[in-house]
């Protein structure tokens, strides 16, 4: 599978270590920074990863900050792309059967590296549902404008 990674200064490190197993594991990783831990803006980052997954370069995405809250909504900020923060495999697994997520994040502050690895197994193994989820994922990626939600 072809994969884009990205992170910012804080999760540099877990970054780097499953760009390193996935590619073990067979996969084509794109890895798009940063490669240091100099300070940098996670935004510029995650949308840096939604570009790449939206376009279809990447099949799937993997944006990782300190505590992938923000990176994943600078992910959520593309239209095309639906990034789900992550904690364990169960959640993984759900935000690609029922949510059809392209984009998973995480938390480096909070997640160890074996976990990470488990969460990713998960979200790549894992097949949307379609389904009574599609009109659902259509509604995510097709927002009412708010006058028609009164």
């Amino acid at each position: 599978m072809r994969i884009a990674i990205a992170s910012d200064h804080a999760a540099v490190d877990l970054k780097a270590a499953l760009h390193a197993w996935l590619i073990d594991e067979g996969h084509e990783v794109a890895d798009l920074g940063p490669d240091s831990h100099d300070s940098v803006d996670y935004p510029d980052y995650g949308y840096k990863l939604a570009e790449v997954v939206a376009e279809g370069t990447a099949e799937r995405g993997i944006a990782l900050c300190g505590s992938g809250i923000g990176i994943s909504i600078s992910v959520n900020r593309n239209p095309a792309v639906r990034c789900a923060l992550v904690s364990e495999p169960l959640s993984a697994t759900l935000a690609r059967e029922h949510n059809d997520a392209t984009v998973m994040a995480m938390g480096s502050r909070l997640t160890g590296i074996d976990m990470a690895k488990a969460c990713v197994t998960a979200f790549l193994s894992t097949e949307f549902g379609g389904g009574r989820h599609q009109r659902r994922v259509d509604k995510l990626s097709n927002p009412p404008a708010a006058k028609d939600m009164a």
